[in-house]
């Protein structure tokens, strides 16, 4: 893939100016490539669950919230687009890491979709139909919380599909991906694990939080009397979609900050690859007339000055 814009550095290398580290946990590193699914995926042999101390987590996020502007940045005029799939267990920590990403984006660019259940409409069309709607146009960044993944999850589950129907829609939804890669599209996938006694306590505590009461429902608690069936359907999942150029990230999730700093750390990852992350210049017209029409002299700033937020 050529790099999007002409550098001083190889295409994909993320400055050294902007200082971001691989997730650490437990005294050991972790790389974006440690959390690609294996090909036969058993959830319950997860048994590390790492965890990231409060004052550390603080640092790297700020870190990882700058290179991710980079990349926004760097998408910005381009025929590029990326797509986030996020999947997890219900109170997995789906939605604490879209506000995070939302905290560092600008929304002009950046769009989420919280998805449900299929509407009146979209029952009368193929499932797959209102995804193609919400695709990302170029230079955008576009994340699915939850995804056309509930095709072979809850639906086989909850049997809202017909056996034949989910069966046959891991073929549609890799050839689906496909089309989006080789148009260019960056895609990401991560499915957050957390243990079935870890989803008990956060239930209990967002059961007593009434800030939080709304978003329990009772199909979080039905899905958590079945998770043997979800657990089946999740490892099938993983097996059957994930490929090499649209591969599935696993990611142990006990600890939030810990799952966001890895989800974090792979979408970087996986946006920057092949992206010149420098700044792009100032535009000598803008600069002409911040100097005429304000008073305002532009100096050329250093390459690897970062500007004070």
């Amino acid at each position: 893939m050529p790099c999007m814009r002409s550098a001083p550095y190889r295409c994909g290398k993320i400055p050294a100016y902007i200082r971001v580290d691989k997730v650490e946990a437990d005294g050991f590193t972790m790389k974006s490539s440690d959390f690609v699914s294996s090909t036969h995926p058993r959830l319950a042999a997860i048994k590390r669950f790492p965890v990231v101390e409060l004052a550390d987590y603080e640092r790297r996020l700020s870190e990882l919230q700058q290179t991710l502007q980079r990349i926004q940045q760097a998408y910005l005029g381009t025929s590029h687009r990326a797509i986030i799939v996020l999947e997890g267990w219900d109170t997995a920590g789906k939605g604490g890491l879209v506000r995070r990403l939302g905290w560092a984006l600008d929304p002009r660019s950046f769009k989420v979709h919280s998805i449900a259940a299929p509407n009146g409409r979209e029952k009368s069309l193929h499932y797959l139909q209102r995804f193609w709607e919400r695709l990302p146009e170029h230079g955008q960044i576009a994340v699915f919380d939850r995804s056309w993944y509930g095709r072979v999850l809850v639906e086989r589950v909850e049997g809202y599909a017909k056996p034949s129907e989910w069966q046959r829609a891991y073929d549609e939804i890799n050839e689906f991906e496909k089309m989006l890669v080789e148009d260019d599209t960056r895609l990401v996938k991560i499915f957050l694990h957390i243990t079935i006694e870890e989803q008990l306590h956060r239930f209990r505590a967002r059961l007593h939080d009434p800030l939080k009461r709304w978003k329990l429902s009772y199909e979080d608690f039905r899905n958590h009397a079945r998770w043997p069936d979800y657990e089946i359907a999740v490892e099938d999942m993983l097996k059957r979609t994930s490929s090499k150029r649209a591969s599935w990230h696993l990611i142990p999730a006990n600890n939030k900050p810990f799952a966001r700093l890895a989800a974090l750390r792979i979408i970087a990852d996986r946006l920057s690859k092949a992206v010149a992350l420098e700044p792009a210049a100032l535009d000598p017209e803008i600069a002409a007339a911040a100097e005429k029409l304000l008073g305002i002299s532009v100096q050329p700033q250093d390459k690897h000055e970062i500007p004070a937020h």
